[in-house]
């Protein structure tokens, strides 16, 4: 069976045609000038005066209730805008759910797949599935305790879903590799990390230093899943390559 890295009928490059290139340049140039040839900072002021004019993209919903709400929780929002927490946490409750979408999707890659020494398992891949799972769940409890609706979909959500919607295109794929695959979730665990840690922060400075040590736990999941799946990537491109990989140090979890 052909692999992507096999030299095949690519015929994309200019490269491929030397003499038809000269042709293809300036049928390129002369395509823009007949378009009307639009100044890029012309298009750039377009794009800007747009932007200013339109509505956002979504708005928080309304707490779903406020019965029951701890006097505790409203203390520490007042004075602060809660709805940027709210926001932010619905953003991550996005992301999370996808990354379980992405792992079983994975899952099915591993099984398709000729997996060499130093990848994955299919126990290890389970494991951070059910990690990220596990943050979906603490989310949700977070959003119900501040009186929001983890089933709305905030603005950041929104956001988020539209741009995990290529990761998912990718895995799920039937061309795509397990390697290409990796890759792709290699990218969205560092984003991962660096998302918790702003949550981190932001419960820390509102005062909810339960929600923040939880939260603190789950960014230190999230450091050795993108660990482990660089260790992956590595090994199974510096493989591909022809050269031994060296071998990594395995990642500590809190589990």
């Amino acid at each position: 069976m052909q692999k992507p890295t096999d030299t095949g009928t690519n015929r994309t490059g200019i490269a491929t045609s030397p003499l038809d290139s000269p042709a293809l340049i300036k049928g390129a140039r002369e395509g823009g000038k007949a378009n009307g040839g639009l100044d890029p900072e012309l298009l750039l002021a377009e794009r800007a005066s747009i932007a200013r004019a339109a509505d956002p993209i979504g708005t928080v919903p309304p707490p779903a209730s406020l019965k029951g709400v701890a006097k505790t929780i409203l203390e520490k929002l007042e004075g602060h805008q809660p709805t940027v927490f709210i926001d932010k946490l619905g953003q991550r409750l996005a992301y999370e759910r996808t990354g379980v979408r992405l792992y079983e999707a994975l899952l099915a890659k591993f099984d398709a797949a000729d997996v060499h020494e130093g990848g994955p398992t299919r126990t290890e891949i389970e494991e951070i599935r059910n990690d990220e799972l596990a943050h979906t769940l603490l989310l949700r409890d977070a959003i119900k305790q501040l009186g929001a609706d983890p089933t709305a979909m905030t603005p950041c959500a929104d956001v988020t879903g539209v741009a995990g919607s290529g990761w998912v295109q990718v895995l799920c794929d039937p061309r795509t590799t397990l390697t290409q695959c990796l890759d792709v979730m290699l990218g969205v665990e560092l984003y991962d990390t660096a998302s918790w840690l702003l949550l981190v922060d932001l419960a820390n400075q509102l005062g909810f230093d339960e929600l923040a040590e939880k939260f603190r736990d789950a960014h230190i999941d999230e450091e050795a899943h993108a660990v482990r799946v660089r260790g992956w990537v590595q090994t199974a491109v510096i493989g591909q390559s022809g050269e031994q990989p060296t071998p990594l140090e395995k990642p500590k979890t809190t589990h």
